[in-house]
């Protein structure tokens, strides 16, 4: 099975190939916000992890605190089921998913899409992990990965893609969180983290393993 950077890689190659241009604005975006240290506020390995309590696709309220008390935590931040780069992550973790629980651990995935918007009923039902609705990007703001997309990824998502980012966001603007995966141990503390600005590349499920039996 090709690894979660392969997946990714091959995506973007195939985006290079079709639409040249964009990917190059994109290059562009990127190495502007990463000049700017963006995403160097996320919170970083040693420090408390922010409580939340959010809603999971049924709308009932999930809290960090008594997901917390039963092990560790992986929690993922991603942009919504509309990214494909996102499914190839969640899919992937899915795929390793019973490592994750056998080391005692759950996984939360957490984006700012509305509880009944973030992924079809179909998709839900095939992920044995808490998706999480974070409208206001509260939570994301806390972590410190909230993003405020720039008007050129903007005016791309809504001309080629014809995807809405506010209407899928329920009203609450363009921001969507930086790809981030923070494991949390149950002292609440963060003990491994990935954060990168560049939402086509995501922390390989095996580097999240690998730090989950250190934990255990």
């Amino acid at each position: 099975m090709k690894s979660l950077k392969e997946q990714t890689d091959a995506k973007i190659a195939a985006g290079r190939q079709a639409n040249p241009d964009f990917m190059k604005g994109v290059d562009d975006i990127i190495e502007q916000a990463k000049s700017f240290q963006q995403g160097s506020s996320a919170i970083k390995v040693g420090e408390q992890a922010p409580s939340f309590e959010l809603p999971n696709p049924d709308g009932k309220l999930i809290s960090f605190t008594e997901l917390l008390a039963k092990g560790p935590l992986v929690v993922t931040f991603y942009r919504g089921s509309w990214c494909p780069y996102c499914n190839l992550q969640l899919k992937a973790l899915q795929a390793r998913l019973a490592d994750i629980h056998s080391l005692g651990a759950q996984l939360v995935a957490i984006s700012p899409q509305v509880p009944d918007g973030s992924m079809s009923e179909n998709e839900i039902s095939e992920m044995d992990f808490l998706v999480l609705s974070d409208q206001s990007a509260k939570v994301a703001s806390q972590y410190g990965v909230a993003w405020e997309v720039p008007e050129y990824l903007v005016e791309h998502m809504r001309v080629d893609r014809k995807l809405d980012l506010e209407a899928i966001n329920n009203g609450n603007g363009n921001i969507l969180p930086i790809p981030a995966t923070f494991i949390i141990g149950r002292d609440g503390l963060v003990t491994w983290r990935y954060v990168d600005v560049d939402y086509r590349t995501r922390s390989e499920p095996d580097d999240i393993i690998e730090e989950l039996r250190k934990l255990s």
